[in-house]
């Protein structure tokens, strides 16, 4: 079974991780000079040592945006009937 196919919307370098209460904030600039933001939010709480390390990685890094196509309406239809089947 194949996957879907993904578009790459943007490849940021991110310049900055601002730390949240419950995650990082990350902003950077991607090859068309828009300014990016992609909010990271963890379901577990992070103590001092984990927040100061996570945020140095991740101000170093760089993100690569991309999404799937979304499906045709009868791709959609026929999935909803397909699991409407298996029940």
């Amino acid at each position: 079974m194949d996957g879907p196919e993904f578009q790459r919307l943007a490849d940021i370098e991110v310049d900055q991780a601002q730390p949240e209460p419950h995650g990082f904030t990350l902003t950077g600039e991607g090859p068309d000079h828009a300014r990016y933001r992609l909010d990271v939010h963890f379901e577990l709480p992070l103590d001092a040592r984990t927040r100061s390390v996570l945020g140095e990685l991740l101000s170093h890094s760089e993100l690569s945006i991309s999404r799937s196509a979304p499906a045709s309406p009868l791709a959609a239809l026929r999935g909803r009937r397909d699991r409407a089947h298996r029940r």
